[in-house]
């Protein structure tokens, strides 16, 4: 698959591209990451998670949500299953396993509680009294009925019936990590083996390392292409990397080097400078860090690998093991590392 960026782009491009998921620290963050719906997300677990019913002293709430209305301002309080279901229809395809479904909502419910957590202790004024809002470039993708009603169409009572179905049976679980909520951070799929916290933020996280994910690469558009203009690459690289000198040889503006791994480009020279291969990823709005980038004709060409940061879930590969028979504790337990499936009831 092919696609071409060009200046009429440019403005949406610099404005829309999503923000370094902040998951380390006080506000965790998923961004957009699926092009079958448009609306999956990012965000994960791993191996061996050990599964307990009860309840520990995480810190769980059965109060609704306060969401925030980016687009009137408005705070509305939500129902925490209502809030799950309109995550999981934002966030995964209808169309997905069940068992998928399920392993979504969990971690859906479980990055609320957190963002709950978290803004009791340390409040987002933006935010007003909000737990947190609607936007999905800085929140976790949420639909309200009537969003999911325009979504799914003539599909709705199917698709809503089949989501509130799958988020009816996990509603009371959600995953912790030394009695706290885990960054559940998911991804639409790796490039075949899911990316460490620490390579792709910068810091570890205990739970959010590389599993395998081989089935990713039998996804849909796993591998894409992106060309784009030599003027364009000038003026972005200019505004994004501000002071850089990039010389007069396009061929060395963009110069990838080491790898992880799991495929993520740990370091970019930039002309004079060295970047991430995150850094390039968002600046370009590209599907993945798992990148080679060739310069021809005046216009570069990125190759990339999987969709999304490649932490935690890769949703495809989520769907893959449902199909396969998994549950979806499994499924949680093979991305999240030594976590925790504890009930909230």
């Amino acid at each position: 698959m092919k696609s071409f960026v060009t200046y009429a782009v440019f403005l949406a491009l610099f404005t829309a591209v999503p923000a370094i998921p902040s998951i380390i620290g006080a506000k965790p963050s998923a961004a957009a990451d699926e092009e079958t719906s448009a609306k999956i997300k990012e965000f994960v677990f791993e191996d061996e998670a050990e599964i307990a019913d009860n309840p520990t002293d995480a810190e769980v709430s059965q109060e609704p949500y306060r969401v925030l209305n980016c687009s009137t301002g408005n705070i509305s309080e939500v129902s925490v299953r209502d809030y799950v279901i309109g995550a999981v229809a934002a966030e995964m395809p209808a169309s997905f396993e069940e068992e998928a479904l399920k392993a979504q909502a969990v971690a859906a419910h479980t990055y609320a509680e957190r963002q709950r957590n978290l803004q009791k202790k340390s409040p987002d004024t933006a935010l007003g009294n909000a737990d947190f809002s609607d936007d999905p470039n800085k929140y976790q993708g949420f639909f309200t009925n009537d969003k999911i009603r325009h979504y799914f169409g003539d599909n709705y009572d199917i698709h809503y019936n089949k989501i509130a179905d799958a988020v009816d049976e996990v509603l009371p679980y959600i995953i912790t990590y030394d009695n706290e909520p885990i960054i559940a951070a998911f991804h639409s799929m790796s490039s075949g083996k899911t990316e460490s916290a620490e390579n792709m933020w910068g810091t570890a996280v205990d739970y959010l390392v590389p599993v395998s994910s081989k089935s990713d690469k039998d996804a849909p558009n796993y591998t894409d292409e992106t060309e784009i203009s030599v003027d364009f690459v000038k003026a972005r690289l200019e505004k994004v990397f501000q002071g850089v000198q990039l010389g007069d040889n396009p061929e060395k503006w963009i110069e990838t080097g080491e790898k992880s791994p799991s495929g993520t480009v740990l370091e970019v020279t930039i002309g004079d400078i060295k970047v991430t291969g995150n850094d390039i990823r968002q600046a370009f709005g590209l599907r993945s860090a798992d990148f080679t980038v060739e310069y021809s004709d005046d216009n570069f060409i990125f190759t990339t690998h999987g969709y999304g940061h490649g932490v935690g879930m890769s949703q495809y590969g989520a769907n893959h093991m449902a199909k396969d028979g998994k549950d979806w504790r499994e499924i949680l337990e093979h991305y999240y590392n030594d976590c925790e499936i504890i009930s909230v009831e």
